[in-house]
C-alpha cells in the first residue's frame, strides 16, 4: 500500500494531515510540489479521481490575485491543470493519494474514515 500526501511543508493543514498519518503510524511519502514540482500526469490523474472544483482552492489568495479574465478561463480540466501547474499554490491541500483513492484538504474525521473505515 502506498500513501503520498501531496502539498507545502509550511501549510497548516498539510501539517495536520502529517502529523496525524505519523501519530497513525501510517507510513507515507510526502511530495512538496513547491520542491519536487507537479507534471501534467500527476495533476492528470488527480482529475480522473476529483473534480477541478475540489482541487482549485477558489478560497484562496493565490486565486484571488488571478485576473478576471484568468479566472474566467478555467472552463475546463485542460484549462485547470495549466493553471495548476502554473500556480501550484492555487491547489487545495493537502491531495492524498491512498493507493489510488484521492481525496483533498484534512479533518481528523475525514482521515478516521479513509484509513479506519
Amino acid at each position: 500500500m502506498t500513501i503520498t500526501v501531496y502539498g507545502i511543508p509550511n501549510c497548516d493543514t498539510v501539517k495536520k494531515a502529517r502529523t496525524w498519518l505519523t501519530d497513525q503510524q501510517q507510513d507515507f511519502v510526502f511530495h512538496d510540489f513547491k520542491k519536487q514540482g507537479l507534471t501534467r500526469e500527476i495533476v492528470a490523474g488527480w482529475l480522473k479521481h476529483l473534480s477541478r472544483d475540489v482541487l482549485v482552492n477558489r478560497k484562496g489568495t493565490t486565486w484571488r490575485a488571478l485576473s478576471d479574465e484568468r479566472k474566467a478561463s478555467i472552463v475546463d480540466d485542460e484549462a485547470a491543470i495549466a493553471l495548476m501547474l502554473e500556480n501550484p499554490s492555487v491547489i487545495k491541500r493537502p491531495v492524498l493519494d491512498n493507493n489510488g483513492a484521492f481525496s483533498v484538504g484534512f479533518s481528523d474525521a475525514q482521515y478516521q474514515q479513509i484509513f479506519n473505515g
